[in-house]
Order: C-alpha cells, then structure tokens, then sequence
C-alpha cells in the first residue's frame, strides 16, 4: 500500500507519523522538511523533532531543508537477525497467526519473529496493532484494515524499537488480546529470559496488563543461556516454536499451563525429473 493511500494524515499519532515518514522514504529518498510538515498538516519544527529521532535509529539522516534516507536502512544487526532462522521463524508467526482472530488488539514486541507474524496477519481483517518497533509498525502499514498504535521515545538503534519509560508508559495503557514476545532464550528451572537490559525490562512491563501472553521461539533459544529472566512459563499462556522442545521445557510449561504449539514443519518440492519435461 502506497503511502499516498493513507487517509487523515492529519490525525496520526507522533509514533504512527515516523513510521509513515520512513514508508515516504522508501518512495523517494529525499523530501523536504516544508513538503513533510504540509502533507501531515503540523509544523515544521514538529518535523524537525521526527527528524531528530529518526536520526538517531540511523535510518534518517538530516540534510539542508529536509531528510533522506540512509544507505544502510535497514541493514545489520536488524536485517541480519530477520534473515537468521528465517524459514523456522515463519512457520512460527503462520503458526501463532492461527490464534489470532477478526476484531483483536495486539501487542508485538521489537523481535524479529513478531515481524513475520506482522506480515503473516494481512489477510486478517479490523486488527488494531500496538507495538514499539519501527520496523514492525512499518509492516503493519502495508496492511489495509489494520488501525496501528506506536509506541514512542529513543530509539534503540539496534533494535529499532523504543524500550523506555515513553513506550513503557503508552503500551501499559492497553490490555490487547494478545501480547507476542519474542524471546532469547528459554529454560525450564528459570523460564523466558533475553540479553538486553532494555529490552528485557519493556518485556516486564507488559505482563501486568496482558490477557494472554504468546511466546515466539525457535528451536536455537533452548540451547541459549539468557541472563534476564523476563517471564515464568506461569506468565505465559502459549508457546510457539518449531521444533519439540527438550522434555524439560515440556514439562515445565505442562506443570504451567502453558500450552507448546509446535509449527508443522515445511513441505518439501521435489523438483521434476528433466526426462519428464516436453
């Protein structure tokens, strides 16, 4: 969907209006800060202040009277972490979108594996999507129907998603159907646990007010030793993964309630023999 397609730019809220910003990125590389602040009808010194945070995620750079885009929009660590288990980490989200239905309220945190599920979701219809990351409100634009809701605040350049008491304010004024966290690391005495202090401590965040919490992990996080404990498996209510987990991990998320969706696993194309082509 071109962005020129959006209606009431007027009325988007400052994190909906960056992630419109970079989707105009994307159609043509440089735009005049004057041109920004008419189509979305706000200042110039509004656009200055989008400008600004943009900058610092490193995928905006300011020039004389405008913005452009960088070389390296999305490029490492994000670009390289999307692509990492990325035929595993698409089962996962076509998986976790069997749970989601017409009408819900989600919240998606920055992981790379909510990013698929966010690309998974276009053909559900009236979802409105809360989430901190940049690159995953992005996705979201490009579905018709889905309202979105963006956290903002700095933002972390690595992730490129807002991990502070900005975003950690705006997302606990919600209780959406489902809140999906994606997760480095997972054990069966310790439960979910990540890497990042930031990140970890905006995962914390959203339990309290969460309905039903969905992890999204691959089969590489069992082997992984997070530092942060981030959740209990009595936190979560469904884990989806790719492959079976170890039985310890099963069997604390048995004794939890928490119930294991495996992703079925891909479909292999044999390819047609070349005698039997015309």
């Amino acid at each position: 969907m071109s962005i020129s397609d959006l209606q009431d730019l007027k009325q988007l809220s400052q994190g909906a209006r960056l992630a419109a910003i970079l989707q105009l990125l994307e159609e043509r590389t440089f735009w005049p800060v004057s041109e920004l602040a008419d189509r979305f009808e706000v200042s110039e010194e509004t656009i200055r202040r989008d400008a600004r945070q943009l900058e610092r995620s490193g995928v905006v750079q300011k020039v004389h009277g405008g913005l452009s885009a960088t070389n390296n929009k999305i490029e490492a660590p994000y670009r390289l972490r999307l692509r990492e288990n990325a035929e595993a980490k698409q089962r996962i989200a076509q998986t976790a979108a069997t749970l989601v239905t017409e009408g819900m309220t989600l919240l998606l945190d920055s992981g790379t594996t909510c990013h698929w599920l966010a690309r998974s979701l276009a053909s559900v219809r009236n979802l409105t999507i809360l989430t901190n990351s940049v690159e995953i409100a992005h996705e979201v634009l490009g579905n018709p129907g889905h309202r979105l809701l963006l956290a903002s605040g700095q933002i972390n350049t690595t992730h490129h998603a807002a991990f502070g008491p900005e975003a950690k304010s705006f997302c606990q004024r919600f209780a959406p159907d489902l809140t999906v966290l994606s997760m480095g690391a997972v054990d069966a005495e310790r439960g979910f646990l990540d890497f990042d202090p930031d990140e970890a401590a905006f995962k914390q965040s959203l339990l309290p007010q969460a309905r039903r919490v969905v992890v999204l992990a691959d089969h590489t996080k069992f082997a992984k030793s997070g530092f942060i404990q981030v959740a209990s498996f009595a936190d979560v209510q469904d884990l989806v993964t790719d492959l079976d987990p170890p039985r310890s991990a099963v069997d604390a998320a048995s004794q939890s309630g928490t119930k294991v969706h495996v992703a079925e696993a891909a479909v292999a194309v044999r390819p047609r023999s070349r005698a039997g082509l015309v």
